[in-house]
């Protein structure tokens, strides 16, 4: 087991009266997992300028100069992080979310996971070689 201690004590972190923070509910509960980059970014720029609750208003242009983020990305982000229930947004207000454990979220079936897609897609084929003929 690894015994924790301080590297740099002269460089210890003080909580300032701007303060703020990332639960770590981020991490354990796995909702950053379900996030790409873009998304992490954004998510980290929100929480460090939200109020005590949550609240920013910082618009899209400031928000794509800031983080080095076209605006199509930075939208992409934000739908993403509204799916995954981390954020709420209406212009100009961002909401950072408070984390509870991620819904389970049902993957999109694909071919490879799901036989009755196949079986649908073939019954499907059928029908459309039956009326050709």
């Amino acid at each position: 087991m690894t015994i924790k201690r301080v590297l740099v004590g002269s460089r210890l972190r003080r909580i300032p009266a701007q303060f703020s923070w990332l639960d770590q509910r981020l991490v354990r509960d796995r909702h950053i997992e379900r996030c790409d980059t873009h998304a992490c970014t954004l998510y980290l720029f929100l929480v460090t300028v939200a109020d005590a609750q949550g609240l920013s208003y910082y618009a899209e242009c400031s928000i794509v100069r800031r983080l080095s983020m076209d605006l199509m990305r930075l939208r992409e982000a934000r739908a993403d992080l509204m799916r995954l229930g981390l954020i709420a947004y209406e212009v100009p207000l961002y909401q950072v979310l408070a984390l509870d454990a991620p819904a389970a979220e049902t993957p999109t079936p694909t071919f490879e996971t799901s036989p009755q897609l196949w079986r649908d897609r073939f019954v499907e084929l059928r029908a459309q070689i039956k009326a050709r003929r």
